[in-house]
């Protein structure tokens, strides 16, 4: 299958114009692969950069406050030169002034339980944004991984560890022997598949080893939130739910049970409920590692240096949640939900948060599609990353990396944060990722979504996970867990992937996830998009033979000049109002260029909208479609998740190939064809739509046809289908 788009090379590449409006650059929708002169303000989680005096852009603004005391001490030396000691004397005292001046600036506050120190408000714990055009900068130093005291309130853990609490069977005190085995069977390419059915929805299993009885078992449901193993602070957040749905009952054990989850049948209606148990589990599963860190500090503190207690209780950096978002705005509704199950009686740059996020103004009416308002209403831009860090009573947002606790980030931001090939060329710049050797759960949502953004970055992400780092960062290897430094990290890392439906990147996404629990995947069974229509017209799929998926896109070529092109050819003056819907933009353009160039269509005339069209090109160009000067349009499927255009004069649809959302298919075959029947355009029921497949197309069929049909025709020996 050709890639989605260019290759990421000498510089971030991003999708590009799209989005509200087709404004160019907003969010970089789906845009020409085009190089990014820099990458602007670098974000930058190490260590506190030593300040640089500038000749030419000082102020008194910008001059630090010294103490007088530090200068003092640093004159010693010199003492002896009186009219030297005269001229420190006087700066030192202009120094003072600039500090008088200056209003005091907050500071971070540590927890101290020796001292009951009253709460600062909101506005007192406000960082200034960064400057600059990054609003996601964050300049702090680094803190000691260890650098946290126990508190009063915490929860009270049982030394003895809960052998039914997931958190300590897969992480803190996993059975060894098991673990080994199942390791053994992953290098091995070791799997046992089954298929079970639970409340309606299609799980596949796929277990380490060869014991397929163990796979075949079908996992287990859970009925209320009173099953789950939470920490109190947690648990009370969802406590007031008596029970789960049925969709929540298949999903809560796998994604407790620490299961690389893969589930595809997301939807904007249990967006929210997916969202709350994708947070509620990384809270979780945060609180109980940082407790953990903290008591094992109060106990190590207790016994002192002759102590023969040596837990093994930390990674190598203090990052241990990953989740990667299409938009700022989904970002805003995480951290929401974070917000609403820890509540928090602090939440320190909320406001720089807010103003940086959120975009109150951004609405589309009723009439756009439901799953549309959802990804790009309020600030759909995709390039963000922002640290949150826990501390007792405290949310803290645009911490450092290497002090954050989870990382919310698009993968566009985060791409941009590692760096580029281009900063390895200079040694003083280099790729900095280590803050990702220590992620222990990674979540993906809408994934469908990041598909129509670059999914290379997306890729490109994934493979700089949990590598030994480079640098300590302050970490006390004695306590770093034994599978940390044996380089197995990536197989206790949990990877929660929710879209709204499979393609073949997510399935190969699932497929090199390692961890030694296992791996799941949950999709419901398929009607069909085609009994969704709300209009009659014939619908015919025509399948094609390709000898393997690199051979794929030119016997689609092939069989669309040769048995396709020709009937529009030979009825030209009947080809008025063709959309021919392409949605590989490779492919778009291999047939723009067949359309503009061969001699076999010289008859039709045709205009294009890609998603790299401006606003005016592709007004233009259905202007020209709907009153018939193009009797041919080409329009590919990354327009049209990013502009959603209603399309007027539709009389035939040919799809060049079959889209990976099902909703498009009926919005594209459906409400077009019933837009051009209420405007007189074409008359009820003469409608026609024609679709191309082959074997490899067998996820997009299946969405399409429906589950039962799938098979059928992928098999039988008959290459058309007819329905009515």
């Amino acid at each position: 299958m050709p890639p989605r788009g260019g290759k990421f090379s000498a510089g971030v590449k991003r999708r590009a114009p799209g989005g509200k409006g087709g404004k160019g650059g907003k969010g970089g929708k789906a845009g020409p692969p085009t190089k990014r002169k820099a990458y602007g303000p670098k974000f930058d989680s190490s260590r506190l950069a030593e300040i640089e005096e500038s000749d030419s852009e000082a102020s008194e603004d910008d001059l630090p406050s010294e103490d007088p005391s530090d200068i003092d001490d640093d004159d010693d030396e010199d003492s002896e030169d009186e009219d030297q000691g005269a001229s420190k004397k006087a700066y030192q005292a202009l120094l003072q002034s600039f500090a008088k001046a200056q209003p005091p600036q907050a500071k971070r506050r540590r927890l101290d339980p020796s001292q009951d120190q009253p709460m600062q408000s909101e506005q007192d714990l406000e960082d200034k944004p960064a400057q600059g055009d990054d609003v996601d900068h964050v300049d702090e130093p680094e803190e000691d991984p260890a650098d946290e005291v126990p508190v009063e309130d915490q929860d009270s853990d049982d030394e003895a560890p809960d052998d039914t609490d997931p958190f300590e069977t897969h992480f803190a005190h996993a059975d060894e022997a098991d673990v080994s085995s199942r390791l053994k069977a992953i290098e091995k390419h070791e799997f046992s598949t089954a298929q079970v059915e639970l409340n309606k929805w299609r799980v596949t299993r796929v277990l380490p080893g060869k014991d397929s009885a163990q796979s075949a078992r079908a996992p287990a449901t859970m009925s209320s939130p009173a099953e789950l193993k939470l920490k109190q602070r947690v648990g009370e957040a969802i406590s007031k739910r008596p029970s789960f749905d049925k969709l929540e009952q298949v999903l809560y054990p796998l994604t407790f049970g620490y299961n690389d989850l893969l589930f595809c049948g997301r939807t904007p209606k249990n967006a929210d409920s997916i969202r709350q148990m994708a947070c509620l589990h990384a809270i979780n599963h945060v609180f109980k590692t940082r407790d953990r860190v903290i008591k094992n500090n109060a106990k190590l503190a207790r016994e002192g240096e002759d102590t023969d207690f040596e837990p093994r209780d930390q990674g190598f950096t203090r990052p241990k949640v990953l989740m990667l978002l299409p938009t700022r705005q989904s970002a805003v509704k995480m951290v929401n939900a974070i917000c609403a199950i820890c509540t928090p009686d602090q939440q320190e740059n909320r406001k720089r948060f807010d103003e940086s996020y959120l975009d109150p103004s951004s609405k589309f009416s009723d009439d756009r599609a439901e799953d549309f308002r959802e990804l790009f209403e309020g600030n759909d831009d995709d390039m963000f990353r922002v640290g949150v860090k826990f501390t007792r009573k405290t949310v803290k947002y645009f911490a450092a990396f290497y002090n954050s606790d989870i990382l919310i980030a698009s993968p566009l931001g985060l791409r941009m944060a590692i760096g580029s090939s281009e900063e390895t060329k200079d040694k003083s710049k280099k790729l900095d990722y280590d803050y990702l050797s220590s992620i222990e759960m990674v979540v993906v949502d809408q994934a469908d979504a990041l598909l129509m953004q670059n999914w290379e970055h997306v890729e490109f992400i994934l493979e700089h996970l949990n590598l030994q780092p480079r640098e300590a960062h302050g970490c006390d290897f004695s306590r770093v867990r034994e599978w940390y430094l044996e380089k197995q990290a990536q197989h206790y890392r949990q990877t929660l992937v929710f879209s709204a439906f499979n393609t073949p990147e997510l399935s190969e996404l699932h497929r090199q996830c390692a961890n030694w629990a296992g791996r799941v995947r949950v999709q419901p069974e398929y009607a069909g998009a085609i009994q969704a229509l709300g209009v009659r017209a014939k619908q015919t799929f025509s399948r094609f033979e390709a000898r393997s998926v690199a051979a794929e896109p030119d016997a689609r070529f092939e069989y669309f000049t040769s048995a396709v092109v020709p009937a529009l050819a030979r009825r030209a003056k009947d080809a008025h109002g063709t959309l021919v819907f392409v949605p590989s933009y490779l492919d778009f353009v291999r047939v723009r260029n067949y359309f503009a160039t061969s001699a076999a269509v010289q008859n039709l005339t045709f205009g294009a909208v890609s998603e790299y069209a401006s606003v005016p090109e592709a007004s233009r160009a259905r202007s020209h479609f709907l009153n018939g000067r193009h009797q041919v349009l080409l329009y590919t499927e990354r327009a049209h998740h990013f502009r959603r255009y209603a399309l007027a004069g539709v009389r035939r649809v040919v799809f060049y190939g079959l889209p990976d959302n099902p909703v498009f298919y009926r919005e594209i075959a459906g409400a077009y064809l019933a837009k051009s029947e209420a405007d007189a355009r074409l008359e009820p029921g003469m409608g026609h739509v024609r679709a191309l497949f082959s074997r490899y197309d067998l996820l997009k069929l299946e969405r399409v046809v429906g589950s039962q049909r799938v098979g059928k025709m992928i098999r039988e020996r008959g290459d058309t289908f007819d329905f009515i």
